[in-house]
């Protein structure tokens, strides 16, 4: 029983790692956006600084619970959601290479994730 309480525990830490790595991703896009005008959008500013001080103190939960090493080699899913929101809302190209990064960054936080 033991066991199943702390796969239980680990699985929820990493669906909180997955937001905090989500919201730093939602905030480079904000900051992205703030900056696309003739001058800047201190609106999206704004949003950008607020998603990524959530994504500060969401983190600092995981880090009260899992050892650095574990949730900093998660953390780097936020690349992977740079590049799809990047993709997805900014239009950006992303060539091949980038992709296999992509995956391999992909690869080696499910390897982090299940030690």
């Amino acid at each position: 029983m033991g066991r199943k309480n702390a796969a239980g525990g680990k699985r929820k830490l990493i669906g909180v790692l997955l937001a905090s790595t989500f919201l730093a991703a939602l905030g480079q896009l904000m900051f992205k956006y703030s900056l696309a005008g003739a001058r800047l959008d201190p609106a999206y500013l704004l949003l950008g600084v607020a998603a990524y001080g959530a994504s500060t103190i969401v983190y600092l939960y995981v880090l009260g619970r899992a050892h650095l090493s574990w949730a900093y080699g998660i953390g780097g899913l936020s690349y992977i959601f740079a590049v799809l929101l990047a993709a997805l809302f900014l239009h950006e190209s992303v060539t091949l290479v980038r992709w296999l990064g992509v995956a391999a960054i992909a690869i080696g936080a499910a390897l982090v994730g299940s030690s």
